[in-house]
Order: C-alpha cells, then sequence, then structure tokens
C-alpha cells in the first residue's frame, strides 16, 4: 500500500510536497535528538543547545501543519479520493511531531540533572539504546524519502528491541529500590521512557512505510505482556 501512498504524494497534485515535509520533520527530529543526547552527556552545553533546538521544534509543528493544509485542499479539491492515504499522513504526521517533544525532554535531563550517571548496569542499556536510535532514524528517514520497506522493517526490528530493553530498565530499577541514588535513578527511569516513547512514534512511521496502517499505535510485545497479566 504504501507505494500507492508514495506514488500518490509525490504526484503533481496539492499533496506533492507532503511527503518532503514529512522527511523534513523526521530530519529536525534527528538533529533533536542527537543535540539532547550530547547535553545529557555534557559533551556540548546546554546553552549553546537551548535556543537551535526549541528552533527546531517550531519547524517541526510548522510543518506538520503545512501538511495538514495539503491535506485538506487536497481533499477540498478531491472530495472522496485519497481518503486513506490522506488519514496516514496525518497520522505520521502527528508521530513526527511528537518526537520533537520528546526530545525536548531528553534535553530537559540534560539541563536538570547535573550529578552524572555512575550505575553502569543501567547506563550501558541505555548508551546502546540512544546509538540503535541514531541507526533507527536514518533508516525511518530513507524509509519515508525512498519508499524502502527494507529500511522500514530493519526499523520497526529495532523498535521492539528498544522498547523490551526501556521496561528491563525500569522494572530493574524498582528492584533496586534503595540502592542507587533517588534523581539518578529518576533520570534513568525518565531517559527510559522517552527513549521507548521516540522508538514507538518511528515505529508508527515505519509500519506506515510498510503499508500496515491497522497495526498503527499496535505493538505485538506489548499485547503479549497485556496478555500474560490477564
Amino acid at each position: 500500500m504504501f507505494r500507492q501512498l508514495y506514488s500518490a504524494l509525490t504526484s503533481e497534485n496539492t499533496l506533492d510536497r507532503a511527503f518532503e515535509d514529512l522527511t523534513r520533520m523526521l530530519e529536525h527530529g534527528a538533529w533533536m535528538f542527537a543535540r539532547a543526547n550530547e547535553v545529557l552527556y555534557s559533551e556540548t552545553p546546554a546553552d549553546e543547545v537551548r535556543q537551535p533546538l526549541y528552533d527546531r521544534d517550531q519547524s517541526i509543528n510548522e510543518l506538520e501543519r503545512s501538511i495538514r493544509r495539503k491535506v485538506l485542499r487536497h481533499l477540498t479539491v478531491n472530495p472522496g479520493h485519497d481518503v486513506a492515504i490522506c488519514l496516514a499522513l496525518m497520522s505520521v504526521a502527528k508521530d513526527a511531531e511528537r518526537i520533537g517533544d520528546y526530545c525536548k525532554n531528553v534535553f530537559e535531563i540534560g539541563c536538570l540533572y547535573t550529578e552524572g550517571f555512575h550505575v553502569d548496569k543501567y547506563q550501558a542499556p541505555l548508551d546502546r539504546m540512544a546509538e540503535a536510535m541514531h541507526g533507527m532514524f536514518s533508516r525511518v528517514i530513507a524509509a519515508t524519502a525512498r519508499s524502502d520497506e527494507a529500511a522500514a522493517g530493519k526499523a520497526l526490528a529495532q523498535a521492539g528491541e528498544i522498547r523490551r530493553s526501556c521496561d528491563e530498565v525500569i522494572a530493574e530499577l524498582f528492584h533496586d529500590e534503595g540502592e542507587i541514588e533517588f534523581h539518578e535513578a529518576m533520570a534513568y527511569s525518565l531517559l527510559a521512557r522517552h527513549y521507548k516513547r521516540v522508538a514507538g512514534h518511528l515505529a508508527n512511521i515505519a509500519t506506515a512505510v510498510l503499508g500496515r496502517l491497522e497495526d498503527l499505535d499496535f505493538y505485538p510485545e506489548k499485547e503479549a505482556s497485556e496478555r500474560g497479566r490477564r
């Protein structure tokens, strides 16, 4: 299905630039994620990143509004045409917008928590997640820009691994209650949650690339976990 979506959005109509807008949103998100993590690990001063990061987030918001305008214009001029395509685009544009918000959250942890990270059993998996997500951004950008279903499939597999790792970190933190400094535990927990959310939104976009629109916001490991609790 996504090949039809890509073809429709790159044709000569009011949606011809919408796909480029989505890709630009993801490129901004990837930049924000990288800079936020640099601040988190004290590699770049927060003051150097703050304004450019918030400017990028504003650009993401403007691009989402641009996509909405294009979709509404297309549906007004062509009522009943490409409705599924337009709904899919609106959905993944919201995912791309939310990624910017969670990147800001990671940046804010770097600004607020300045005591450093000292517990390797939490830091190591979070480092691996951050590195994997840099690659995931690249794959999802390639998927949206070129309708690359292979890249989308790899990104989706990565997302499942990242979400499972995030859940494991949070569960382990509960077991270590009283054995780790409160503020450091809070930072690890928040990072795990924010990384999981970014991975989830990237996974939604990859899912749309694969044409599996009915699976948006549904994750196999989440459903399995919920069945296990019943």
